[in-house]
C-alpha cells in the first residue's frame, strides 16, 4: 500500500475528528496534508471519494452535512459519539468468557476480527485475556473458500450467485440465493436462504459451492422472515428413522451400530468368547442402512428386511469382482480448482493498525514485539508504522500539531512511547465483524457444560454488553450466524467428568473406540484440557498406551473411570498445536488414491485430501493420507460401486477380499 495514501487518510481522520463543524471538500483539500498532490479538480475528487469510501469500509463513520450555509455545499465530519467505542465494564468472569469466545476463532478466518476486538477492548481498559482458562479450547474452522463472501453477504443483506454441485450431480448448477444466515453443524457450514430459481427455502452446504461467490449489489436488501430458526432448518434436513432392521454382528465389533441399536440380544459364545449378537437398529433409508452395515465388512450382516439383504448383495458385487488396477491413472485429469492467488495487504490495513495502536499505547506499557505478534508483522514493519505516525497530526502540521513518537526508543529498547495524540486517544468502535465474531463464539460456549462453573447469567450479560457496545453497526449479523453443538446426555456426563478430573488433577481410564478402526482399546490418560472444535468435544491428554499427547473424541468414549491417583504429565510435554485442526499428519501416513463416482464426491468434502481432480464423466480422483490404511478398506466397502481404491494395489486387493468374504453371509437367505 502507498505510504502517502495511508498518511493522507490518517490526517483526514484526525482533521474530521477534531472539527466542530462540517468541512467542505475544498476546505479539506486546502487543510489536510496529502491532497495538494492532486493536480486537477477532477483528480482531487476521485482521490477524496476513494478515501471516503475506504474509510467507511473500515468502519469509520463520516457524516455528511451542510458545510457552507450560503452555497449549501456539502461538508464532512466524524462524530466522536459514532467513532469511539462506548464504555464497557466487565466483571472478572465476564472478561474470562469474552477471552474464550475470541479463542474459538483463533485458527479460522474470523480470527483476525476477534483478536482486533479484544485489542480495542484492552485499549479501553477492559481486562480481557484470550489465554485465560487454558484447560478449555473452543475452536471453529472455516476451511470452505466460500465462507468469507457468504459471511459478507449475510452481513450486508445482499443476494449471492454461485455454482453449486449437489451429491450425485456431474455438473454444477448456477444458483441465486437470498441468504438468511449460516449455521455450523457437525463441523460443516451451511447457508440457509431463499432460492430465487426454485422459489423456495433451501439449505446449501458451503463445501459444495464451486468457484467464486458473487455478491449481487443491485436491488433491495434481503429480508429475513420473522421467526425463522436457522439451526432447526439445517438440522431438519436429516430424515427421521421410520423402520427397524434386524442385524447380526460379531462379538466385540460394530460398536457404532450397537450404540444406535434399540435392542441388543447377546448370542451364544464359543470357547474363545466369540459369537454373534442380534441388533434391532432404526433406519430411514435402505441405501444408507446398507452403506453403514457394509463398512463393517464380514463382521455385520443384515438379516431383515429382505430388500435390504438384496441391496447389500448388489452393493458389494462390484467391489468383490473388481480386480486391482494395473495403473493409477486411466485418463487425463483436470484440476477441480486452482489455488487462489495470495492476497496482498488490503489498502486499509496499515491505517486500521495505527488507529488501534495509538489508544492502546497511550493507555498502557506496550512494546514493539507485542504489537508485531498481534498483527503478524515483523518488528521492522512496526517501526515503519510508527515512523509514518510521526508525520501525521492536526492541520497546520507544526511540531506542536504532529503526533510525538519516540522512534529511538522503539528501535533501541522496543518501547513504544506516543504523545500529543489526544484526538485518537479513544479506540474506534467495534465493527460488525468484530462484534459478531465474539457473539458467535459466545453461542458456542453456551452449549458447553464446562462453562457451568461461571456465575449464572454471565454469558448472557457479556452478550448484551457487546451488543450495546457495537450498536447499529452489528445489525442482525450475530443472530444470522449460529453454531449447533450435537450431543446427548451420555456425552454431557462424560464431558463433566473430564472437567472435574482436570480440576482435581486426577488420571482417567478410558474404553475408547478408534475413529479409524472398529476397535476398542483401554487407555490410561492424564487430562491436559478440553477442546471443542466445530461442535465436537475432545479430551486432550497424555496417553500412557501411546506415550504421547492424544485427542479423544468424547462421543467415542464407551466408558470413563476417574482413577484414585494424580495425573502426571511427563516434564516437557505440552499441548498440541491446533492451528492445522484436530487431525494430525505424519510422514509415516500411507498415501491412498481413490476414484469416486459423482455420488461419492462427499468423500472430498468430509475428509482432508492432498489433491482432488476431475475425471471424465463427472468422476473424481482424490488422494489422501492416513495412519490407518484399514480405515480405507472400511470406506471402500461403504462406497460399494461408487468408489474404488486404485493405489496402493495391495489395499485394493484387501477391499476385494473382504467384499467377497462378506457376500458369503448372504448366499443362504436369512442366515449369517
Amino acid at each position: 500500500m502507498s505510504r502517502r495514501k495511508t498518511e493522507r487518510q490518517l490526517n483526514l481522520v484526525i482533521c474530521l475528528l477534531s472539527t466542530r463543524r462540517h468541512l467542505t471538500a475544498q476546505e479539506i483539500r486546502r487543510t489536510v496534508y496529502g491532497y495538494a498532490e492532486a493536480e486537477t479538480e477532477s483528480a482531487f475528487k476521485r482521490m477524496f471519494e476513494r478515501d471516503k469510501r475506504e474509510l467507511r469500509d473500515s468502519g469509520i463513520p463520516i457524516q455528511v452535512g451542510t458545510g457552507d450555509a450560503i452555497s449549501g455545499e456539502e461538508g464532512y465530519r466524524i462524530s466522536r459519539a459514532d467513532y469511539e467505542l462506548p464504555e464497557i465494564e466487565l466483571l472478572p468472569d465476564e472478561a474470562l468468557i469474552l477471552g474464550l469466545a475470541a479463542r474459538a476463532w483463533r485458527h479460522a478466518s474470523l480470527g483476525e476480527a476477534a483478536a482486533d476486538a479484544l485489542f480495542k477492548l484492552r485499549s479501553a481498559g477492559v481486562p480481557v485475556d484470550d489465554e485465560a482458562a487454558p484447560a478449555l479450547t473452543p475452536a471453529m474452522r472455516t476451511d470452505e473458500p466460500s465462507f468469507g463472501p457468504v459471511w459478507q453477504a449475510v452481513r450486508d443483506r445482499r443476494p449471492v450467485s454461485f455454482e453449486y454441485r449437489k451429491p450425485g450431480q456431474t455438473k454444477a448448477e448456477t444458483r441465486e440465493v437470498e441468504p438468511w444466515g449460516i449455521v455450523n453443524l457437525r463441523g460443516h457450514w451451511y447457508m440457509v436462504g431463499h432460492d430465487r430459481h426454485r422459489q423456495a427455502r433451501r439449505v446449501f452446504r458451503l463445501g459444495r459451492v464451486r468457484g467464486e461467490v458473487t455478491i449481487l449489489r443491485g436491488g433491495p436488501d434481503v429480508v429475513v422472515p420473522e421467526g425463522v430458526d436457522l439451526r432447526s432448518v439445517v438440522a431438519g434436513q436429516k430424515a427421521e428413522p421410520e423402520r427397524t432392521a434386524l442385524l447380526r454382528v460379531r462379538t466385540d465389533s460394530a460398536y457404532a451400530l450397537r450404540r444406535t441399536a434399540l435392542r441388543v440380544v447377546p448370542g451364544e459364545r464359543d470357547d474363545s468368547g466369540g459369537g454373534w449378537d442380534t441388533l434391532s437398529c432404526p433406519y430411514a433409508d435402505t441405501s444408507e442402512l446398507v452403506r453403514n452395515v457394509a463398512s463393517f465388512g464380514s463382521r455385520a450382516v443384515i438379516v431383515e428386511p429382505a430388500e435390504a439383504r438384496e441391496a447389500m448383495v448388489a452393493h458389494l458385487t462390484v467391489p468383490a469382482e473388481t480386480a486391482p488396477a494395473e495403473g493409477v491413472f486411466d485418463g487425463p485429469a483436470v484440476a477441480e480448482h486452482s489455488e487462489p492467488p495470495a492476497r496482498g495487504p488490503r489498502s486499509a490495513d496499515q491505517l486500521r493498525r495505527l488507529l488501534m495502536l495509538v489508544p492502546y499505547a497511550l493507555g498502557q506499557d506496550v512494546r514493539v514485539p507485542e504489537v508485531a505478534r498481534h498483527f503478524g508483522l515483523s518488528e521492522k514493519q512496526v517501526v515503519a508504522d510508527l515512523s509514518l505516525l510521526w508525520m501525521c497530526g492536526l492541520p497546520g502540521y507544526t511540531p506542536g500539531d504532529l503526533i510525538d513518537v519516540d522512534l529511538d526508543a522503539a528501535k533501541e529498547t522496543g518501547e513504544i512511547i506516543i504523545g500529543n495524540a489526544d484526538t485518537l486517544a479513544q479506540p474506534l468502535h467495534l465493527t460488525a465483524d468484530e462484534a459478531a465474531s465474539l457473539i458467535v463464539g459466545l453461542s458456542l460456549l453456551e452449549a458447553l457444560p464446562e462453562t457451568e462453573g461461571l456465575e449464572v447469567g454471565a454469558l448472557k450479560r457479556v452478550g448484551e454488553k457487546l451488543r450495546t457496545a457495537a450498536g447499529a453497526a452489528l445489525g442482525s449479523l450475530a443472530d444470522s450466524v449460529q453454531v449447533r453443538v450435537e450431543g446427548d446426555e451420555q456425552i454431557d456426563r462424560i464431558r463433566r467428568r473430564c472437567a472435574d478430573a482436570l480440576e482435581s488433577g486426577q488420571r482417567l481410564h478410558l474404553r475408547y473406540l478408534s475413529g479409524y478402526l472398529d476397535q476398542v482399546t483401554e487407555r490410561d490418560v492424564d487430562p491436559m484440557g478440553l477442546v471443542v472444535q466445530d461442535g465436537y468435544p475432545f479430551l486432550e491428554g497424555y496417553c500412557h498406551l501411546r506415550r504421547d499427547v492424544r485427542l479423544f473424541r468424547l462421543d467415542r468414549v464407551l466408558e470413563l473411570t476417574v482413577l484414585p491417583y494424580a495425573a502426571q504429565v511427563p516434564e516437557g510435554v505440552g499441548r498440541r498445536d491446533l492451528s492445522g485442526g484436530v487431525l494430525q499428519r505424519s510422514g509415516l501416513d500411507t498415501e491412498v488414491t481413490l476414484e469416486l463416482e459423482p455420488t461419492a464426491r462427499w468423500v472430498t468434502e468430509d475428509y482432508v485430501c492432498e489433491s482432488v481432480a476431475d475425471l471424465p464423466g463427472g468422476r473424481v480422483r482424490a488422494t489422501l493420507r492416513t495412519p490407518a490404511p484399514a480405515w480405507v478398506v472400511r470406506l471402500a466397502l461403504r462406497l460399494g460401486s461408487r468408489g474404488r481404491v486404485v493405489a496402493p494395489p495391495e489395499l485394493a486387493e484387501e477391499v476385494r477380499t473382504e467384499a467377497r468374504r462378506t457376500l458369503e453371509h448372504y448366499r443362504t437367505p436369512g442366515t449369517s
